[in-house]
C-alpha cells in the first residue's frame, strides 16, 4: 500500500537526507516537503499526508508545538519528531503527543522501523 509522508524540517540539507532515506526504504510512497510550521500546515490540507515527521528545532513554532496544532486537526495521524536535542523532557513531551521520537543522526534502521509501525497504524485503521 502506498502512502504519502510529510517531512517538516526547517533545514533543507535535513530534509534532502530523509527523503534519500525514504526512496531507499520506500520507493513507491509519496513525499511531501516543508520548511517550517506555516508550510506544513498548508501541506496538510492541500496534500493529505498519512504520516508526519517533524524537526524538534525551527524558528518560530517548534517541532512540538507544530505536533499540537496537527493532533488538533489529526488526532490519529501518525507522526514522529526527528531531533538531535535528546531530552528526556521533550521525549516524554513527544509521547504526550501520541508520537515517536527519532534521534538524529536518522538511521534507516530507526526510520525503517517507525514506517513499518505507521503503516501498520494505518493498516489497521483502514480494516
Amino acid at each position: 500500500m502506498q502512502h504519502k509522508v510529510l517531512i517538516v524540517d526547517d533545514s533543507k540539507l535535513a530534509r534532502m537526507v530523509m527523503a534519500s532515506a525514504f526512496r531507499r526504504l520506500r520507493p513507491d510512497w509519496d513525499l511531501v516537503e516543508a520548511g517550517n510550521a506555516e508550510a506544513a500546515m498548508q501541506a496538510l490540507s492541500d496534500a493529505a499526508p498519512d504520516i508526519v515527521l517533524v524537526d524538534f528545532n525551527m524558528p518560530g513554532i517548534d517541532g512540538l508545538e507544530l505536533l499540537e496544532k496537527i493532533r488538533s486537526e489529526q488526532p490519529k495521524i501518525p507522526a514522529a519528531v526527528v531531533s538531535a536535542n535528546v531530552q528526556d523532557e521533550i521525549i516524554a513531551r513527544t509521547r504526550e503527543l501520541n508520537a515517536a521520537f527519532i534521534a538524529k543522526p536518522l538511521t534507516d534502521e530507526a526510520l525503517d522501523a517507525f514506517l513499518a509501525g505507521a503503516a501498520l497504524r494505518l493498516k489497521t485503521k483502514a480494516l
